[in-house]
């Protein structure tokens, strides 16, 4: 059994963690952490794992951790897993990171677009991306994972076998999409606040959205094509769920049928990715819970543009979900091990 460590684990990546791995039948919960809450039950927080035997939360301590947990996910907020990472690191463990802290190559452009220090690039560098249909083999034999953000998760899913097909115009890329409020993470304030979110929906972050760069660095490095995307967005009143809607220029005389079979033949043997019928309309209810990435090819012949449909759990695909299967990745396990094979419905 993989004896797991969390830290986060009172925020809603933690819960979602906590809600897979009780039932994973290769990985054991070991320890909780938490920096204010050491000594105290889980359930005092999230009475819904009452009854799992869950440990109490425990205070960090980087030596202690290592020796206790094979791997340990950080669920927390950006700057924290950058500093707390190298630490754990030396003690040999592993480490999958659900914060942006070691997605980005560039020390400058993370400080840019997170307006914080960047974490030591020695320990960047040893980082692997966690898109794990697109670097199965590297995060096999990775110590650090960087999972990725969640809108990247259902944008580079959605555009990388496009762009590495060489069929649309790289800079081209216009990225539309709308999250659920859990994706602001569980912390209170008035831009989740209920009054302010019910019955509206609203753009953020219009051009400054930080995991732009994240989008343009995987669209290179998978295709060597430089991309310039247009990233906007929104916030819709729902708990969980992304839309992603990526409009392409199409560079060659492709047809939809044509798109969907490229489709196909790359997600073929990944399980987690479904490629549902041209011209269908996925909706985020149908992966509610889930860790299914739905995709659906559209072609607008009138505009030569390919549409793009994308739709995840942000919760679960885009941040605790991912993050086990690239741990089960990691500890050559089933890769679908732990991880619900049907959404919850409706």
């Amino acid at each position: 059994m993989v004896r797991v460590g969390i830290v986060g684990a009172t925020g809603y990546g933690g819960a979602e963690l906590i809600r897979f791995l009780a039932g994973h039948p290769h990985a054991q919960i070991a320890n909780l952490y938490s920096s204010s809450s050491e000594g105290e039950a889980l359930e005092k927080t999230f009475p819904h794992v009452t009854g799992l035997g869950l440990p109490l939360l425990t205070a960090i301590d980087a030596a202690k951790m290592g020796a206790d947990n094979d791997v340990i996910f950080l669920a927390t907020p950006a700057g924290v897993s950058a500093e707390l990472t190298p630490q754990l690191m030396e003690h040999g463990v592993k480490v999958i990171d659900l914060s942006g802290d070691f997605r980005l190559e560039s020390g400058e452009a993370y400080k840019k677009w997170y307006k914080r220090e960047a974490a030591p690039t020695e320990w960047v560098e040893k980082a692997v991306y966690g898109l794990t249909e697109w670097n199965l083999e590297l995060v096999a034999g990775a110590q650090l994972v960087a999972n990725p953000g969640c809108y990247p998760t259902a944008a580079l899913l959605a555009t990388l076998p496009l762009m590495k097909s060489g069929w649309v115009q790289p800079n081209s890329w216009i990225i539309d999409a709308k999250s659920g409020v859990s994706g602001a993470g569980r912390g209170v304030s008035l831009g989740v606040h209920y009054s302010e979110i019910n019955e509206s929906i609203h753009a953020y972050k219009v051009s400054k959205h930080q995991h732009t760069p994240e989008i343009e660095q995987e669209l290179f490095r998978q295709s060597g094509q430089s991309a310039i995307v247009q990233f906007t967005p929104h916030l819709v009143p729902m708990t969980r769920g992304i839309l992603v809607t990526a409009y392409g220029q199409l560079s060659a005389d492709v047809t939809a049928e044509q798109i969907q079979e490229l489709y196909t033949s790359t997600y073929t043997d990944k399980p987690f990715v479904r490629v549902r019928p041209v011209g269908s309309h996925p909706h985020t209810k149908e992966v509610y819970g889930s860790n299914y990435c739905d995709i659906a090819v559209h072609v607008d012949a009138r505009t030569g543009r390919v549409i793009l449909l994308s739709v995840i759990d942000n919760v679960v695909k885009g941040a605790a979900g991912q993050a086990i299967q690239n741990m089960n990745v990691m500890f050559q396990l089933p890769e679908k091990a732990g991880l619900p094979l049907v959404p919850a419905f409706p």
